[in-house]
């Protein structure tokens, strides 16, 4: 993981999707990534990475009420060896330390780990440069999280907020993990969907929220076609199909 600072070039396009969890950012993004050739930054995965290896390591304790050693968590962050492995755009694989977390890291549980960890500063200053960094001498970048266009990218050419109902993403969830073969308890999840949302949006630190210029799409009622065919005709829009 590059630890030095660098600027990203104007030169590199970059798309923007953020939202909360469970919108569809994910799913835009790396038909995005694959349609236009352009490089993925799941910023989630990141702070899902952190999250479980705290929790791994006995960094993040869910049974304790103290809160974790900030500095502790960032020296974490900054020793993980991160890679994304898009070859199969429709499974999108996350490498930490040569090993392949793909599927645990995608876990209710290690989402709340996530938003637990994300609150701290210098976690999220230990992960900035790496993010930035992405778009370093690439064809383009699609960008996936939650202050992606505020915080992180607020040059991008291209900014996307998806939102949708705390019950529309508790089902898309529930119905992701029953076709895994997986346990879901559908008030459960709407349970922990909703302390997030407000955790995210009410955390001093780079709240989640769209940017003043971001463009809000509201997939509730949309199937991921329908997402994916409108941000498409914004990309046409900009010169960024051609």
């Amino acid at each position: 993981m590059p630890n030095q600072s660098q600027t990203t070039p104007t030169t590199t396009p970059i798309i923007t999707i953020d939202g909360p969890s469970g919108s569809g950012k994910g799913t835009l993004t790396a038909r995005l990534a694959h349609e236009l050739n352009y490089q993925i930054l799941d910023s989630g995965a990141l702070y899902r990475i952190v999250g479980f290896m705290a929790y791994q390591q006995g960094l993040l304790n869910e049974d304790s009420p103290d809160a974790p050693n900030e500095d502790a968590l960032a020296q974490l962050t900054k020793s993980l060896d991160i890679c994304f492995d898009k070859a199969n755009f429709e499974h999108i694989r996350v490498i930490v330390n040569q090993q392949d977390i793909s599927e645990v890291i995608r876990s209710e549980k290690v989402g709340e780990y996530a938003s637990k960890v994300a609150v701290f500063a210098k976690v999220r200053m230990a992960l900035l440069d790496l993010q930035k960094n992405m778009a370093v001498g690439v064809k383009g970048l699609v960008a996936d999280g939650r202050d992606m266009g505020t915080v992180v990218f607020p040059d991008a050419i291209l900014k996307i907020y998806l939102i949708a109902s705390a019950k529309s993403r508790a089902k898309r969830r529930t119905k992701q993990l029953l076709q895994t073969g997986k346990p879901a308890d559908f008030s459960e999840i709407l349970t922990q969907i909703i302390a997030r949302d407000d955790r995210d949006s009410g955390r001093k630190i780079a709240p989640a929220k769209p940017a003043t210029d971001a463009i809000v799409i509201d997939s509730s009622f949309m199937d991921a076609n329908q997402v994916f065919a409108q941000v498409w005709q914004l990309c046409q829009q900009r010169g960024l199909t051609h």
